[in-house]
């Protein structure tokens, strides 16, 4: 009798990850729709599960994790919870980074080859999530960014570890300072993927984009940078008409699941200890970098979100406003500023009722209502 049996995946009853096992492959899906899959912080505990019993399933021999839906795989973590929650208790985002750095190992951890299947745009945490991922599958219509430094956060769930060591130095340094997009071509030559396959379709149900030599897609195997491999390639102004259903384009993912599905079989058909073994070795620079740096990250992030970058970033973001980057910048290089408090530092003291810790820019004391001093330097 094993002391780890196979589970149904339904008796896990989780509710914003879907979750089954159909044969030898495990699929794991973000159920997120409505915000276009950023995970919360139980979906993260969700996802850790799903992925641990993925890994000791002797029946399964890889899995396949993906989003739910054709607009994205995953966009990190929900900002509308960083905004509410995190910025009110910052000491809880130290233990919401145990839930995050839990999640993130258990891909790295999973004792099967884990394909992300990016059926849509993977942002922040979700270009993390596909990068600790061992193979990645993209359809034609996505993308990936990074935008930590946009919402007032830093890209060390993933990113800053592994993308110098997947793409090089100086473009790893333009991925995450500057947050542009990178469409799934360009994805695929930079090596963030291994596969892009056409997902535009035109009015009258043809694949837009086909190849040469017969090909489906393209792939790391297939083609060379020397090839010529597009007979025809929708545009960018075809694939957004597509994701918006507009003037006879739609997306279609079956040729993603084929794709998947052949890569499956693939792994399938492989000695699994032997692919365990190789995950285990070709993990050692992921390895290295991930459990050098994500213990200061997370006691980094959880003192950073006392500040005022993350409430003013992700403020602006639940208010679908511009961050006020250059009159933070204006504060910082103000003598008398401040950039670090929301309303200046804690430094004023009630002359009639003792109250002390009063910000700077406070004109009146907020435990009596008595008028303040004007500093000196006011």
């Amino acid at each position: 009798m094993s002391f780890f049996p196979s589970k149904c995946a339904d008796e896990f009853g989780f509710e914003e990850v879907t979750y089954k096992k159909d044969g030898r492959v495990a699929y794991i899906t973000i159920n997120r729709p409505f915000n276009y899959n950023a995970y919360s912080t139980p979906a993260l505990q969700d996802l850790e599960a799903a992925f641990k019993d993925a890994s000791w399933d002797d029946a399964i021999a890889v899995v396949v994790f993906t989003g739910v839906g054709d607009s994205s795989f995953c966009t990190g973590g929900d900002v509308k919870e960083y905004q509410s929650s995190y910025t009110q208790r910052p000491r809880d985002y130290w233990k919401y980074m145990c839930c995050f750095k839990a999640y993130i190992e258990s891909i790295l951890n999973c004792s099967k080859p884990v394909i992300a299947r990016l059926n849509g745009m993977a942002v922040g945490g979700g270009n993390e999530s596909q990068l600790a991922c061992d193979l990645g599958v993209m359809g034609e219509h996505a993308f990936i960014a990074q935008v930590g430094t946009n919402v007032g956060s830093v890209a060390c769930g993933g990113s800053t570890q592994w993308l110098p060591v997947t793409v090089g130095d100086r473009t790893a340094r333009g991925v995450l300072m500057l947050n542009q997009r990178y469409p799934s071509w360009t994805s695929l030559g930079m090596g963030l993927v291994n596969m892009v396959v056409p997902t535009v379709k035109d009015a009258d149900g043809n694949w837009v984009t086909t190849f040469t030599n017969g090909r489906k897609y393209l792939a790391d195997w297939n083609t060379d940078q020397w090839d010529s491999p597009f007979e025809t390639r929708a545009t960018q102004e075809q694939i957004n008409a597509a994701k918006k259903g507009k003037d006879g384009y739609s997306l279609d993912l079956s040729l993603l699941d084929e794709a998947v599905a052949e890569l499956c079989d693939i792994i399938i058909n492989k000695f699994f200890e032997c692919t365990r073994y190789t995950k285990t070795q070709v993990n050692f620079w992921k390895d290295l970098a991930w459990h050098s740096t994500v213990g200061h990250a997370r006691d980094w992030l959880s003192v950073h979100y006392t500040s005022l970058e993350p409430y003013e970033g992700m403020t602006a973001f639940v208010e679908k406003r511009k961050a006020d980057y250059v009159g933070m910048r204006d504060l910082a290089a103000d003598p008398n500023g401040s950039s670090e408090f929301l309303w200046g530092p804690y430094s004023q003291e009630c002359g009639d009722c003792g109250a002390k810790g009063i910000p700077t820019s406070f004109e009146f004391c907020g435990k009596c209502g008595a008028t303040l001093a004007v500093p000196a330097n006011a």
